[in-house]
């Protein structure tokens, strides 16, 4: 540390606070893929169009909505293979899309049956709550809190009384933000797909003046 440091302009006590906040998941978020290779543009379109077709019966059946089906990305490339010699394997087509799922007690089937229908890209699942924006409120709550705290503290440690606060500064609360699934240890226990928590994180800085004590 070092100890040459020393304020420019006086003014009062800076401090940071953090808080989170945990739910458990109620949605996920699938993150699937139909690519198919066809020796025309036309035919790799054709046999991708009939496999989100097949995807959007499946989700149908399970009571999806459409809406909660969005499609990211639809791509078209040549593809090539490149041994000994360069050999033109067809026209890629891929059709990315993610589904927002809230019933989770249906996830690993809803997978399963989307992979049966031509999903064979599956890029992952995200866990997410609802009610984000309340657990971000609470979350910035109590980082606020938390570092009116810390200055109490040091306050009262050099003598002085804590001011009103003078400054605010919001720190990225989407740095601050993950999720904790329980994972599969030794041969049973609950896999990878089973719910953990998400957490809700927040950050502040706050300024305060100080007063004599």
């Amino acid at each position: 540390m070092n100890t040459d440091q020393h304020i420019g302009t006086p003014w009062g006590v800076s401090v940071s606070g953090t808080a989170s906040e945990d739910a458990v998941p109620d949605l996920a978020r699938l993150r699937v893929a139909i690519e198919q290779t066809e020796d025309t543009p036309a035919e790799a379109f054709a046999a991708t169009r009939r496999g989100v077709d097949r995807v959007r019966e499946v989700l149908r059946g399970h009571g999806v909505p459409g809406a909660a089906v969005s499609t990211s990305r639809l791509n078209l490339e040549s593809r090539w293979s490149y041994g000994e010699s360069r050999r033109f394997l067809g026209y890629e087509c891929t059709a990315s899309f993610v589904v927002e799922l809230r019933d989770l007690d249906t996830l690993e089937t809803v997978l399963i049956d989307l992979v049966d229908a031509g999903a064979n890209q599956v890029a992952g699942v995200e866990f997410d709550v609802r009610r984000k924006e309340e657990l971000r409120a609470l979350a910035r709550a109590g980082a606020v809190a938390a570092a009116r705290e810390k200055a109490v503290l040091y306050a009262e440690a050099a003598g002085a009384r804590l001011g009103p606060v003078v400054h605010i500064t919001d720190v990225d609360a989407g740095q601050t933000q993950g999720y904790r699934g329980h994972s599969s240890q030794g041969g049973g226990g609950e896999g990878d797909l089973t719910p953990g928590k998400v957490t809700v994180s927040a950050g502040v800085v706050l300024g305060f003046s100080l007063l004599d004590g």
